[in-house]
């Protein structure tokens, strides 16, 4: 087993990444279960024997629980049903894939990965997400980064980028990335509920 560490200068706007190479299934789940709850700013994500272990930062973080708290308002507003599922694990081992979106929701009624999962970058390199996504299934998968969202839906021949949500289609996504990084969150999400 090698191993990589893939972080910037540490401050609270950089997170760090671990990546071991070499990592079987059954270690891959070991490793889920010895963490367990105990550990949740610990995020694991694992591709084809490559296990990626994340602790996001503190900006990270900010961002993450803003754009939650945004999109729970539109699907509150909407009356659109939805569940929440935060950073559950999902994985396949016939895919041999496994992940920890920073957030994701089920549409309508609950089921067995999500119909739409988000994740902040701050930093680059690591395992590709959407490859870990498209062996789940998840039909569309959301980036934010560099102050935007990279909005990618699942096709019949893997994912393609899309300027607007199919899951969401009546989501003005220029609207919702104006107050993803507002400075005061509940004057953002009052101010984005009266846009709506």
């Amino acid at each position: 087993m090698t191993f990589d560490l893939l972080a910037e200068q540490r401050s609270p706007d950089t997170s760090q990444k671990l990546l071991l190479h070499g990592v079987s299934w059954e270690k891959y789940e070991a490793f889920l279960e010895l963490l367990g709850d105990d550990f949740p700013s610990l995020r694991l994500k694992y591709l084809d024997g490559t296990l990626q272990f994340v602790s996001p930062s503190r900006n990270h973080e900010f961002i993450k629980r803003n754009i939650a708290r945004l999109l729970d308002a539109y699907l509150e507003e909407t009356r659109t049903p939805f569940f929440g599922l935060g950073s559950t694990t999902f994985r396949r081992e016939v895919k041999s894939r496994g992940v920890e979106p920073d957030e994701c929701y089920c549409f309508g009624e609950e089921k067995s990965r999500p119909d739409l999962a988000f994740e902040v970058v701050f930093t680059s390199g690591g395992i590709d997400s959407l490859a870990i996504y498209e062996g789940l299934e998840v039909p569309e998968v959301w980036f934010w980064e560099n102050g935007r969202f990279t909005i990618y839906c699942l096709g019949e021949k893997g994912y393609v980028e899309c300027e607007r949500s199919q899951q969401l289609p009546g989501l003005d996504i220029v609207l919702l990335s104006q107050y993803v990084t507002a400075e005061n969150p509940l004057d953002a999400v009052i101010e984005f509920r009266k846009q709506i």
